[in-house]
């Protein structure tokens, strides 16, 4: 149950960022058009390509949003493997609980704190294929795998 509503909250995550950045992207295309209406000159263009490149770097999120979106449905039904971490694994240690997943918002369930990270996160690749009580060093901690869900 756990890992079904980290998954949710990751889920939900991607949706508002998605939405955000839709509507973005939206209103950079109605500032282009009403600047394409605005006279000629030195503004004119500056303004316009300002807005491209507004564009462009919005683009880039989208894409990103959109490829964690799609990581984040190839693990809805997987990894149900409790003996060896892997992407979708919620994992608790001595220290901090981790949901190998995407990289999103903490989320409080049953009083404990999930970090949602990336496996491509520095922690994320410490803790892929460790096992039940193994150990990593993180910042100069030492981090007992205590529980793999």
């Amino acid at each position: 149950m756990i890992k079904i509503n980290l998954f949710k909250h990751c889920e939900i995550v991607l949706k508002k960022k998605l939405k955000t950045f839709y509507n973005q992207k939206k209103e950079l295309k109605q500032a282009l058009n009403s600047e394409s209406k605005s006279s000629a000159g030195d503004k004119h263009e500056i303004g316009r390509a300002m807005i491209h490149l507004e564009m462009e770097k919005l683009g880039n999120l989208i894409t990103e949003a959109e490829q964690n979106f799609k990581k984040l449905q190839s693990i809805k039904n997987h990894n149900n493997n409790k003996e060896v971490i892997g992407l979708g694994s919620a994992v608790l240690t001595d220290k901090a609980n981790y949901y190998i997943s995407i990289a999103a918002d903490i989320y409080k369930i049953n009083s404990k704190m999930f970090y949602c990270i990336s496996p491509k996160s520095p922690i994320g690749k410490l803790l892929i294929g460790k096992k039940l009580d193994d150990k990593i060093e993180f910042n100069n901690q030492v981090i007992k795998i205590i529980k793999i869900l």
